[in-house]
């Protein structure tokens, strides 16, 4: 087998500051469009956020359409409706505001209005076709309220294909906005809860970039068009997603303890922009792939602080309810790698041993669910073992996630690792 020699580095533009969505409007002129449309969810529509995106808008002139009918955690059916509304409204630009799901929304409106095909085309397989996108896509900038997801940075739309009851993506590195507009502003008024799940997607997204096969263990491409936007871990990914490791570590705990603390809210949303850049390049693993069937078969559950409209696991918690599990399996194929992110996370790591890696990486982790009030574990969300085998057949479909893990993954690995993951501790 040929291995991979080489990898890419791509990022978005970001803009960091406080008050800088006042030049939204002056950013979208800069990019050509003359005509755009607006993303969001309801709970968002009458907010700060989207209130000062308009009337940047407005300022420069730049004709919009507002689209509030964002579904928090996306559906096939609702990227669809966003779709629809793009092709109408023949726009030459897009503005996401909002969390994962508003910017995910907006790259999926951008894509199937610039690029019509059937749904599935551009899905990752094997549950999509896995086509990739045929070009550039319109220009589109993210404003992100959540300290979460790093969608500002990342070329991934991330769904819940309804039929089959688990999450999926479209993942092209064209997704990828023009800019994100990174305003600690737009974080004021986060409910705990959700600055809590936000924070624990920062941070795993992170762990598993840091702690993902190496780029260059990884077979090589039959042509570089087919080079996937998941690499693996590699030099650069690496100096990001550290970075992100400790500052979530340190400041996440504090915007809990004080949602009016703006100097950790403002390192918070730095902390996803790392996390977005680093695993937009190397990729995440097998607590996010247990993550996606989790998601999509809630049955009744509704997290404190999230809309009341229909049950949902916010995507952050179903990936830190499964990550002890996974680090504890995957620790004994890198670890070194698990052991220093135990030491980013704040451990001491003095007289550890590479074969405590797991325990004491999972130990801090364990620390923070704990001090967040997240559920202790899948149980405690509505999951039993009478759930295992649907679960695992969603984990073991997620294969651009599974083929990133250090240590080779079988339907029995993730019958165990769902089952360890009933409880976090």
């Amino acid at each position: 087998m040929k291995y991979e020699t080489a990898f890419v580095f791509d990022a978005s533009t970001v803009k960091f500051g406080p008050d800088i969505t006042e030049e939204v409007g002056h950013d979208m002129k800069c990019l050509g469009s003359k005509h755009v449309m607006v993303i969001t969810d309801q709970s968002l529509t009458d907010s700060q956020a989207v209130s000062v995106v308009l009337e940047a808008l407005r300022k420069e002139d730049v004709d919009f359409a507002l689209f509030d009918q964002t579904r928090i955690e996306p559906t096939d059916k609702s990227f669809k409706e966003a779709a629809e509304f793009a092709v109408n409204g023949r726009f030459d630009g897009f503005v996401g505001v909002g969390g994962g799901s508003s910017i995910d929304t907006a790259k999926a409106a951008n894509l199937y209005s610039t690029y019509p095909a059937d749904f599935l085309a551009y899905v990752s397989p094997p549950i999509g076709k896995g086509q990739p996108v045929p070009g550039r896509l319109r220009p589109m900038i993210a404003v992100p309220t959540t300290a979460g997801t790093g969608s500002e940075t990342t070329g991934l739309a991330i769904f819940d294909l309804e039929a089959m009851h688990v999450k999926t993506a479209v993942a092209h590195r064209f997704l990828r906005p023009a800019l994100g507009v990174i305003d600690p502003n737009n974080t004021r008024t986060l409910p705990r809860m959700v600055a809590a799940c936000t924070g624990f997607d920062v941070l795993t997204h992170a762990l598993e970039s840091f702690t993902a096969i190496p780029y260059d263990h990884r077979p090589a491409p039959e042509n570089p068009g087919l080079r996937p936007s998941y690499q693996g871990s590699n030099p650069i990914s690496d100096i990001w997603a550290s970075e992100a490791i400790k500052t979530v570590s340190r400041n996440l705990p504090r915007v809990l303890q004080d949602p009016n603390d703006d100097i950790a809210r403002a390192q918070m949303l730095l902390a996803a922009t790392f996390a977005g850049i680093g695993f937009g390049g190397a990729g995440t693993h097998l607590a996010h792939a247990m993550s996606y069937p989790v998601s999509g078969m809630v049955r009744s559950y509704i997290p404190e602080g999230y809309p009341r409209d229909h049950p949902l696991i916010p995507h952050g918690m179903a990936v830190v309810l499964n990550a002890p599990a996974v680090f504890r399996f995957t620790a004994p194929a890198r670890p070194e790698r698990h052991l220093e992110a135990a030491r980013l996370m704040g451990a001491d790591t003095s007289s550890s041993s590479l074969r405590s890696a797991g325990e004491v990486l999972v130990g801090r982790i364990v620390e923070l669910i704990r001090l967040a009030g997240i559920p202790n574990g899948l149980k405690a969300v509505g999951f039993g073992p009478e759930d295992l085998e649907v679960l695992v057949t969603g984990a073991f479909a997620q294969q651009r996630l599974t083929k990133l893990s250090p240590r080779l993954v079988d339907e029995a690995d993730f019958r165990q690792l769902f089952l360890d993951s009933m409880t976090c501790w």
